[in-house]
């Protein structure tokens, strides 16, 4: 966890894995952690330990439409929530969401499609919330974030290569 502790205090950690249960024991782990590093952690896309354990955020990804998520709005759970389209921007304005990720804004290996700054910007002013844009942002491109409006931005690869650069 050397690299969370070395991040720029602004920067939220989002744990996030689809492909097994979480485990309570471990989540539990990485929150004390979180808060004891000051960072905001958020669990995606588990209301139901996110209240059992009285975690302060959840993340909501774009395939996930329930409303069951309102229930955590009057605990004061602070939600973020990712969209792709229109579409799944009204959702998560349904869903009360405080924070919008809006992807993939540059080509990324998953995807043959992006979204080139001007879609997003022009989603972007459909979003009541912050906006944060996501996907494909590294290096080159991130003067191009900069020049955005949005609240923030959210790389996984831009920190591993600006915490190797930095480590050599």
């Amino acid at each position: 966890m050397d690299l969370l502790e070395k991040l720029n205090k602004n920067i939220a950690i989002i744990y996030r894995n689809y492909t097994k249960p979480h485990v309570e024991e471990e989540i539990f782990k990485i929150n004390k952690f979180c808060n004891k590093i000051g960072k905001r952690f958020y669990l995606s896309n588990d209301i139901k330990l996110v209240d059992k354990l009285n975690l302060k955020g959840i993340y909501i990804p774009s395939f996930n439409k329930t409303l069951d998520v309102l229930k955590l709005k009057k605990k004061k759970i602070h939600i973020l929530g990712s969209a792709h389209n229109l579409k799944e921007i009204l959702q998560k304005q349904k869903q009360k969401i405080d924070i919008i990720f809006i992807s993939p804004i540059f080509k990324i290996k998953k995807k043959n499609t992006n979204l080139s700054i001007s879609k997003f910007k022009t989603l972007a002013n459909h979003a009541n919330q912050k906006v944060v844009a996501l996907g494909g942002i590294n290096i080159k491109n991130i003067k191009k974030i900069k020049m955005l409006d949005c609240y923030g931005y959210a790389s996984i690869s831009y920190i591993n290569n600006t915490y190797n650069n930095y480590k050599a």
